[in-house]
Formats: structure tokens, sequence, C-alpha cells
């Protein structure tokens, strides 16, 4: 069946690489307009994944936003030209590559998704969109409302397991493969693409820092370390996983934290389902079997469902679990730490590389941090947010490549050097 869905991708390039770049926009942009008129539909299916209506709404919305954002900038995607001879041109010509694969995750389905699939389409590849097994509903409805407004096989959209994935990836007529998911898949996707010499895009798991300096006020800080932990139930890619709090106000932070997560364990959404709850369980009780205390949360609640509460830790070790690895969900690891050099030697450890965060008054710290950190996004003073378009290249095992903003366009073209010389003129023939 794969290979089939490739086999079509592959002969629908053809036509769709030649279509007139506003063409191609005016595709997508009539999608996305559809998009947004079924935006209940859409979050209705969004509901296998728990996330509370709200946010669903609100990510399909981003989606719509991200389709349109591409089809004004599919049109304006710009080569060079070169200063060569007088008598020549000399051009650098940006081309589609052929056929895309997106690996897309639960979280966040509908908007990952339409920035992969919209900047795709509108430099002119065809698509071949797999959705998590954990979000299938929403991935095949996505893709029927997009597809609508295609050409046939120019965005196909593949249900299924692991394998499904697998077996795509493999096949050697994909050209390149661009997936938001777990440092696992990365890997053995990258390995997969080095033998088929499919092109990459990786945005993988992270393990996020906040620093939380002596200069701040507690309970801001907390609200801020709260949000970044525990929205979407910390099932967000930029989620803070780690936190490094300053003795000077750790105290105070702790106790407001512990508030924060009472707070928002009323309004929190569940787990995608119990396998995830069972494994950020297991991160949570092995730290708190090797010592570390547990302020709040921690603990399954009874009854059906998914739900895990808003956890907060303190006197974490630097090898557990919940501190070196992703933990996706709830919980918020503390680790008080006696200066801000520290705070920062600790933030810049470990082989992830996705984003960061800085509570702090000082410039020169925030300046320092957003030098030294070894990530594509470091935010200070906030731990969500930022201008649109913004594009970060993901670092060590989160990843590589741009996955948005224009230069996610660069990414899904090849770029081409063109030299035209004229021809000398033919030698006159002598009757």
């Amino acid at each position: 069946m794969v290979e089939q869905v490739v086999q079509a991708a592959r002969a629908a390039f053809g036509s769709w690489s030649r279509t007139a770049p506003a063409e191609r926009a005016a595709a997508v942009r009539e999608a996305a307009a559809e998009l947004r008129a079924r935006v209940d539909e859409v979050v209705d299916a969004h509901a296998e994944t728990n996330r509370d209506r709200e946010g669903a709404t609100g990510s399909v919305l981003a989606g719509v936003s991200t389709l349109e954002q591409y089809a004004e900038l599919g049109p304006l995607h710009r080569g060079r030209a070169l200063q060569g001879g007088w008598d020549a041109t000399d051009l650098m010509v940006p081309q589609p590559r052929g056929v895309v694969v997106a690996l897309t995750p639960w979280n966040d389905p509908v908007a990952v998704a339409c920035g992969l699939i919209g900047a795709a389409l509108v430099t002119g590849n065809t698509v071949i969109h797999k959705p998590s097994e954990r979000a299938p509903k929403t991935g095949d409805l996505l893709g029927s409302i997009l597809s609508a407004h295609l050409p046939p096989d120019v965005l196909t959209t593949v249900t299924g397991d692991a394998s499904v994935g697998a077996n795509l990836v493999a096949d050697p007529g994909v050209d390149v493969v661009a997936h938001v998911g777990s440092t696992r898949t990365g890997r053995a996707i990258a390995e997969a693409a080095a033998r088929t010499g499919a092109r990459t895009l990786l945005e993988n798991g992270g393990n996020d820092p906040l620093i939380v300096d002596a200069d701040v006020d507690p309970e801001w800080a907390a609200e801020q370390a709260a949000l970044g932990a525990f929205a979407n139930a910390g099932q967000v890619c930029t989620s803070v996983e780690r936190i490094y709090a300053h003795r000077a106000v750790a105290e105070p932070f702790l106790a407001a934290l512990v508030r924060q997560a009472g707070e928002w364990d009323k309004r929190m959404c569940p787990l995608v389902d119990r396998a995830h709850r069972d494994a950020v369980h297991a991160h949570v009780a092995e730290a708190v079997a090797s010592g570390a205390r547990l302020l709040a949360g921690g603990r399954i609640p009874d009854g059906e469902g998914s739900r895990y509460p808003a956890t907060v830790l303190t006197d974490c070790g630097p090898d557990l679990r919940v501190v070196t690895e992703e933990t996706f969900g709830p919980v918020a690891p503390v680790v008080v730490v006696s200066d801000f050099d520290h705070a920062l030697a600790l933030a810049c450890s470990g082989g992830y590389g996705l984003a960061a965060s800085v509570l702090s008054a000082s410039m020169e710290h925030a300046q320092r941090a957003w030098r030294e950190l070894p990530v594509g996004t470091v935010k200070v003073n906030a731990v969500f947010g930022g201008a649109p378009g913004g594009a970060a290249q993901p670092r060590g095992l989160s990843g590589h490549g741009f996955g948005y903003g224009p230069e996610l366009l660069d990414e899904l073209t090849a770029t081409k050097v063109v030299h035209l010389s004229p021809a000398p003129a033919a030698a006159s023939v002598r009757p």
C-alpha cells in the first residue's frame, strides 16, 4: 500500500511542480478557508487527544493561520541573480524537492501538520501525511478537508501504526522526511534516510530548562514556571522540563509553585492515554524513591481516565530521569542552585537542544544566557510567546533544520545554479 501511495505522489509531482506558484497558493488559501469554516468539526475529532476544547480550538485556528501564511509566502519565495559576464545570465533558482513525507505528532496534530503541509505544497512538492496513531481521526479529517482543494494525489493522508511510517521513510521514492516527535523515532528516521538519500527535517524531543534568577518576583516566576510545565498537561514540545531556582528565592518560589499546581489541577486536561500516564508517573516515582521531595501531586488519581495531577518535586539529583530526560507531562522538578553561574552551567548540560527560558532582571545574565545556551530558542522573561515567523534550528538530540517560518520554504526546495550564455553565430556556408 505504501509503495502505491508513493508512486502516485511521484506521478502527481510533475504537473503540480509546473503549476504557477500563485495557483498553488490559491488552492492552499481555499483549503485554509474551509478549515476555518469547519473548525468545530475538527475540534470534535481533536477530542481523541484529550486536549481541552479551548486549547484544541486555538490549535486548529493556528493551523489555519499557518496555511494562510504559506499561501502568501509561497509566490514570494525568490532565487538570486548572480553577477557574471555581460552577455550571460546567472541564476540561483529554488526548485521543489519532490515527494515529502510529513510525520506529525498527537499533541498538536493540526497546527504542526498545517505548517509542514502548507510549506511543502506552495513550493511545488507533493505530500504524504502520516498523522500519529494517537490522532488518526484528526489527521484523516484534516487531510480530507485540504485535499479537496488540490489535484488528485498531491496530498495523501495515510493512517496506521509506526510500521506504516517506517515503510514510508524506507521507500526510495521519498525525497524529504519531515518529522515532529520523539528523539528515538527521529534517530530511526535519520538512519533510514541515510540509506535512501532522503533529506530529513527533525524536530524531536526536548528537555527544556528554566532558570529562576535571584532578582525576580517569586510569585511571578512561579506563574511562569507553572504555565511552562502544566499547559496542555505538560504535553507541549517546548514545555518546561527542569527548573533551576536561585537559593535566594527558592523557598517563596516553591511555595508559590505549589499553590499554582493546585490551581492548574482544577482546569488541566488529562494526558493523552494511560500508557503515557504510566510513563510520566514512572519518572516521578523513581525520583521520589531516589530522595526527591514531593511537594504536590505525584499520585495516580482513582477512577477512569488518564488524568495526572500537576506535580512539583524538589531536592532532585542531577542524574534522575525526571531531570535528564523528557517527561512530557505536568511535572516540575526543581533544583536549588547557589548562583546564576551554577544554574547556567546545569541548564547548558545534557544532549537536548530545543529551547530554554530565563527569568532575570539582569541584562548581563540575560545576554549571557541567550548567547551560551546550546538550544534553538531562548525565551527571556516569558516561557511562551514570540513574534510570528520565527524559525529556529534545534540542536543535538532535538533534531535539525528549520521547521517553521519563511526558512521552511528553503528547506523544502533545492537550489539550482543556472548559467545562460549565448551560442556563437553560425558560420556562413559558401555556395
